[in-house]
């Protein structure tokens, strides 16, 4: 007998009661956008990100107000309340997360699923055509005994200390042990980042297709090409030194004027971080697409009948122009004015209000200057929108690389009639807590606007602005030959 037989039966409990596994990280990007997405094939919105009532928002608006050393003990502690003992890495089950992913979802025929990469943008994309997607990878935090986020020498020996009995109890797992101390500096106070990626389907993914997916049905294999810098220090273990956001990979492993500045901004003598030399390049800890699953899907499509079609791209946010533009289409297909852009970032989502409010989405990764510039390229080159809307997701630090609330609000001025941010308290930023909340009671008060949920956009429907449109953007859509 499979001595984890018991693995579905406690992931349906879990499920029913409306909670994921208990080593598995409520806030990040891809529970959240599992939560965002099925959520709308069940018909109901995202308030909290699915995770708090907004019953709590008058609280977070407190923290706002509290002495900054307060509100980041708040922040940090919170976040580290987040994390599990690290004796209880053993007990992971990778089978345990599949089964509460696929309960999350309405069990009913669907002409496509997506798997892979976590994407913002395809957000809407999988709400758009009505279809579920299953996440590759997702975050376990793991608390640690006290270590200093900039020094990062103990974070790396104690991952490589406590792996070993994690990774031996999930096969089916590659484990990205990822750090950044300059956007995760509250949240890596208390705990370490261990992103996981599955390496083959599982059992929870594959009945789930089976049940779900007809014959003849449409996996789309989401890959973002996004590599990084890593330090492999098994098989399956890779430590990575910084993340995507303001920095370059560069910069956090030689440092620069930024790093410097950054460091002697939170008090460290020091001139740059103490990071271990990588030895190669691996698919970056939170965006990026192992590849194993690919063949491992392709394997599964085959016996089953299935067809198989992989959605490429090299940055996280790259899908965000293709999934407006073609937002602004459908919506001018169904005689709605398409001229109202909703701006999201990182976990702050909302395909639900963004279809009822008739906005087109983009999305951000985070919001730091790459962020801003990608939003600044697209609006340079679609017709002027005339209103202009706006979430910023705050992590609580000055980290190198930051764009500024002015900035944001030069770009809310472009739009030709109304521009404001949406759950942002502009003084507050980028400390501004509350936002995890009010972007959701913000962004319902300030777009009165309300319009029946559509009909699914068809499979031949997507093809047509593919074909139309499809090599004005950085993706690719290819046919896997099974044969």
């Amino acid at each position: 007998m499979n001595q984890f037989w018991y693995e579905p039966i406690l992931a349906s409990i879990l499920a029913n009661l409306g909670q994921s596994p208990p080593y598995l990280a409520a806030f990040d990007s891809a529970s959240a956008m599992l939560r965002g997405t099925a959520a709308y094939l069940r018909g109901e919105d995202l308030p909290g990100l699915g995770i708090a009532s907004p019953a709590i928002e008058p609280l977070l608006g407190l923290v706002n107000i509290l002495p900054r050393p307060l509100q980041e003990f708040i922040y940090s502690t919170g976040s580290a309340n987040e994390g599990i003992p690290v004796e209880y890495l053993k007990d992971v089950r990778s089978e345990v997360v599949s089964q509460w992913v696929v309960n999350e979802y309405p069990q009913r025929d669907y002409p496509a699923v997506a798997i892979g990469s976590s994407c913002g943008a395809l957000v809407h994309l999988y709400a758009a055509l009505g279809i579920p997607w299953l996440p590759q990878t997702y975050l376990i935090p793991v608390n640690h005994p006290g270590f200093e986020p900039n020094h990062i020498q103990p974070f790396l020996e104690w991952g490589i200390k406590h792996a070993p009995k994690f990774l031996e109890a999930n096969p089916d797992l590659q484990l990205h042990h990822m750090h950044d101390p300059n956007q995760d500096r509250l949240t890596s106070k208390g705990m370490a980042y261990f992103r996981v990626k599955r390496l083959c389907l599982g059992i929870a993914y594959e009945r789930f297709l089976e049940n779900c997916l007809p014959l003849g049905g449409t996996i789309f294999l989401v890959e973002c090409n996004k590599t990084w810098p890593t330090t492999q220090i098994d098989e399956r273990h890779f430590f990575q030194m910084g993340a995507v956001g303001g920095l370059s990979p560069d910069e956090y492993l030689h440092g620069s004027d930024r790093v410097t500045e950054f460091l002697k901004r939170y008090n460290d003598p020091r001139t740059k971080w103490d990071a271990p030399a990588p030895n190669g390049e691996s698919p970056e800890s939170e965006w990026g697409f192992e590849a194993a699953l690919r063949d491992d899907v392709e394997r599964f499509a085959l016996q089953r009948g299935y067809k198989v079609r992989r959605i490429v791209y090299n940055e996280p946010a790259d899908p965000s122009p293709f999934v407006a533009e073609l937002y602004r289409d459908w919506y001018r297909q169904r005689q709605i004015n398409a001229n109202r852009l909703l701006v999201e970032s990182f976990a702050l989502h909302e395909p639900y209000w963004t279809l009822r409010t008739g906005s087109v989405p983009f999305w951000m990764t985070f919001n730091v200057q790459p962020d801003l510039e990608e939003l600044q390229q697209y609006l340079d080159n679609t017709d002027p929108y005339n209103e202009i809307y706006m979430m910023l997701f705050s992590h609580g630090t000055d980290s190198a690389g930051l764009a500024s609330i002015e900035q944001w609000r030069s770009v809310l001025q472009r739009a030709k009639q109304r521009g404001e941010f949406v759950g942002v308290d502009e003084k507050a930023y980028p400390r501004d807590f509350a936002s995890m909340m009010r972007y959701y009671t913000d962004l319902k008060e300030k777009l009165s606007e309300r319009y029946s949920l559509p009909s699914s956009l068809t499979l031949e429907q997507l093809d047509q602005f593919i074909e139309a449109r499809g090599d004005h953007f950085p993706l690719q859509w290819l046919d896997c030959n099974l044969s």
